[in-house]
C-alpha cells in the first residue's frame, strides 16, 4: 500500500456521467448541490466526453470541502508523466480532495476508439503507476501526497492495487464481490465500490432502466469474466440479463431497498460506495434520485 496516511473519504458518493450531459456552469451548480445534500465525493468516468481533470478542476473550484475522483481515468488517454502532472496539479490546488482513479479499460475502448495496442493490462498498469512515480514535475508541488486506486476486479489487479495505491475502486459489482476484494486487499487499502441503483418501486419498469446499464457492461469481457467467478452463469447473461442478474448488480425499489444495499457494501468490507443513480431517459439527469436519496444515505 502507499506509503502515507490512509485517505479520509466519507462513506456515500455519487457516480455519474451525466455531469457530461449539461454545460459546464450547470454541472459546477449540481455539483454545489450535490456537496450541500451531504455526498462527499463525485466520480466522473472518461470515454470521449470532458477530460476528467478538466472536470473535477471545474467542479473543486465550485465546492469547499467534496472530492473530486476519477472512475475512471484511462491509462491509455495520456502517458503518466501527463497524468502524474494532472493529478498534482489538482492535488496541490485542492488538497486532500482529490481521488485518482486509474484503470486499464477495455479493448474497444482501447484499440478501436484511440488505436493503441491492449495487451497485457496487468502489465501495463504497473508500468504505468512506474511512470508516475518516476515522472518528473517542475511546478509548485502539493502539501498532501497524490491519492490513487486502481479499477480492480479480480485477484492479480486487486494484489496491484493493494501493492502500489491507496486501495481499489471495483465497478459493476455486487455486495460478494466488495466481500473478496475486501479479502484480497487485506485490511488497510481504500475500498471504493460503485453501485448502480434505481428509485423505482415498479419492477417492470426499473428492471427496463437496469437492463439499460447492465447490457452495456455485458458487451465487455473483464466485466463479464469477473461475474463469472461470483457463481452466475453464460444463461444468467442473456440479452442484457435475467430478472435475478440486473436486481443482484442494480438496487431498485424504495429509499430503505436501496440503502439496504450499500449497506451491505459496508457491511462487507468497503470504505467508501459510489452511487450510480439510473436515470430513466438516455443521457438524463438523475437529479431528482440524488435529492430523494440523500437523506436516507446519510443515515450510513
Amino acid at each position: 500500500m502507499a506509503d502515507h496516511e490512509r485517505f479520509d473519504i466519507p462513506r456515500i458518493g455519487i457516480w455519474t456521467g451525466a455531469l457530461d450531459t449539461v454545460p459546464a456552469s450547470r454541472s459546477q451548480e449540481l455539483a454545489a448541490e450535490l456537496e450541500e445534500l451531504g455526498y462527499g465525493a463525485v466520480w466522473l468516468p472518461e470515454v470521449a466526453g470532458r477530460d476528467p481533470f478538466v472536470h473535477l478542476a471545474l467542479i473543486l473550484s465550485a465546492t469547499d470541502t467534496l472530492i473530486g475522483a476519477t472512475g475512471i481515468a484511462n491509462i491509455w488517454a495520456r502517458d503518466a508523466v501527463t497524468t502524474s502532472g494532472a493529478v498534482k496539479g489538482l492535488t496541490e490546488a485542492f488538497p486532500e480532495r482529490v481521488l485518482l482513479g486509474l484503470g486499464v479499460s477495455h479493448q474497444n475502448l482501447v484499440s478501436d476508439l484511440r488505436g493503441h495496442n491492449y495487451n497485457k493490462p496487468l502489465t501495463a498498469m504497473r508500468t504505468y503507476l512506474d511512470g508516475m512515480d518516476n515522472a518528473p514535475y517542475l511546478a509548485q508541488r502539493p502539501t498532501t501526497p497524490v491519492r490513487r486506486v486502481l479499477a480492480a476486479l479480480r485477484p492479480k489487479m486487486l494484489g496491484l492495487a493493494a501493492e502500489r495505491t491507496d486501495g481499489a475502486h471495483p465497478y459493476f459489482v455486487t455486495p460478494e464481490h466488495t466481500a473478496k476484494a475486501r479479502e484480497t486487499l487485506g485490511a488497510a487499502p481504500l475500498l471504493c465500490p460503485e453501485q448502480a441503483v434505481v428509485l423505482e418501486t415498479d419492477p417492470e419498469k426499473a428492471r427496463a432502466i437496469g437492463r439499460e446499464y447492465t447490457k452495456v457492461y455485458l458487451g465487455q469481457p473483464n466485466y463479464v469474466n469477473s461475474i463469472l467467478e461470483l457463481g452466475f452463469t453464460e444463461d444468467d447473461l442473456a440479452d442484457g440479463g435475467s430478472d435475478a442478474f440486473v436486481d443482484a448488480l442494480v438496487a431498485w425499489g424504495d429509499a430503505d431497498r436501496i440503502v439496504a444495499r450499500v449497506r451491505a457494501h459496508l457491511d462487507a468490507g468497503a470504505d467508501h460506495v459510489a452511487v450510480q443513480a439510473l436515470p430513466a431517459e438516455k443521457r438524463g439527469l438523475p437529479d431528482e434520485q440524488w435529492r430523494e436519496l440523500a437523506a436516507p444515505l446519510s443515515s450510513l
